[in-house]
């Protein structure tokens, strides 16, 4: 018995020292470093190696950049799992299939659904967290039902609801998990739940919505602070009786008290308007999001056609999911390390601000500030190593290496 508590405390004792890397950290680039991992914690970033010492474990970087674990806010599912109807094993199979490019932090995401159905996923996504311990399982994201019908894009326009006290308390009331919650600002009650939220400390995020440029502006002062998958389920500008008005995408871009998510697969947005909202939004209020839908990190055969849980058909066609009317998407298939190699690439973005919307940005929208989306000491040891082509070679979640 003395020897396994001795082993075990050796172990605990043990530093994992990540060297030859260029660490990507808050303040810039650092080539040449090293990372010290312990007890699950960053302890030290080091400038150049230091002398081996003991109790150190040596872990070749082979020249990668270490980037803090990706924080995927918004996604429906991955690895062939439907989060919306799936059990907490499942789920949980979901989760690591995004683990595995990068994502050591993930918010899983409803669709719209009848309330019951819905409070049903919480209660599923609150089970998995519980029994996921390779990565992070930070709560739940519920994107409606309280959307609006004029922008509801592929989510199924027969559950769409307006926001009644009976229906979000008994949302709300499932578990103290809910990090966001998407809404259409223009609907009735709509204010009112928005102020219910953010007394909760719960996002209150403008999504499928088709205000005016005026509405959004209201809706900031009762509390959403956040703009769904901008340019997506968005008004735009619009013309009435002549006049041009502004509408959600608008407010997203020039608001400064609201952040955006960004699905950045290359398909959803064209390079041109990444490079907008970059230049608009700057890397502290932009969240690289996947919006991922069940085949995402899968090799499925393109054109299959998929039933959503939501009831919704789509279509897996030029690398993204499609309604079967081809006239809008219903969701990527993209994973968070291929948004990352997106922005650098197509927006034309550094890599640390890359890592920032990937990780830094949304870890504080959901109040993880503390802990994730940095690679600096004291945070969680979440670590990606991607090698000079932004291609995944490995993942430590929580200070253990994933298996390949």
């Amino acid at each position: 018995m003395y020897l396994d508590e001795l082993n075990l405390l050796i172990t605990k004792c043990m530093i994992t020292r990540i060297y030859n890397v260029t660490a990507v950290t808050p303040y810039g680039l650092l080539p040449n470093g090293a990372v010290d991992v312990q007890d699950n914690i960053i302890v030290a970033i080091h400038n150049k190696l230091p002398q081996y010492g003991e109790n150190v474990n040596l872990v070749d970087g082979q020249g990668c950049f270490a980037l803090p674990g990706f924080v995927d806010i918004h996604l429906h599912g991955g690895g062939g799992v439907q989060f919306m109807d799936a059990t907490p094993k499942q789920i949980k199979q979901g989760c690591i299939a995004h683990l595995k490019h990068g994502t050591t932090t993930i918010l899983p995401t409803s669709m719209t659904a009848p309330v019951d159905v819905i409070c049903k996923m919480i209660q599923n996504v609150k089970q998995a967290q519980a029994i996921t311990t390779e990565l992070t399982v930070a709560g739940v994201h519920l994107e409606g039902p309280f959307l609006s019908s004029e922008q509801s894009g592929a989510q199924n326009p027969e559950n769409l609801a307006i926001p009644q006290k009976e229906s979000w308390e008994k949302l709300i009331a499932v578990w103290n998990g809910i990090r966001i919650v998407g809404i259409a600002p223009e609907l009735p009650n709509a204010f009112e739940l928005a102020e219910i939220l953010r007394q909760k400390g719960i996002v209150a995020s403008i999504a499928h919505s088709n205000a005016d440029y005026s509405v959004c502006k209201e809706a900031i002062s009762h509390g959403f602070c956040d703009v769904t998958h901008i340019y997506s389920g968005c008004s735009t500008v619009h013309r009435k009786n002549g006049y041009r008005f502004g509408g959600v995408v608008e407010a997203g871009l020039l608001e400064d008290d609201l952040t955006v998510q960004v699905i950045a697969d290359g398909k959803h947005l064209p390079a041109e308007l990444l490079k907008l909202i970059f230049k608009c939004k700057g890397a502290d209020k932009i969240s690289l999001i996947t919006d991922a839908l069940f085949p995402a990190g899968v090799n499925l055969t393109e054109g299959t056609i998929f039933e959503q849980a939501s009831g919704m058909s789509a279509i897996l066609e030029d690398g993204v999911m499609k309604l079967l009317d081809r006239q809008a998407f219903a969701g990527s298939v993209a994973t968070m390390d291929k948004l990352v190699k997106n922005m650098v690439e197509l927006a034309g973005v550094s890599l640390c601000d890359a890592a920032k919307m990937a990780s830094t940005t949304p870890a504080r929208i959901i109040g993880m500030e503390n802990s994730k989306g940095k690679l600096a000491v004291g945070y969680d040891a979440d670590i990606v190593l991607l090698n000079k082509q932004l291609d995944v070679v490995k993942v430590m979640a929580m200070g253990k290496f994933i298996e390949d």
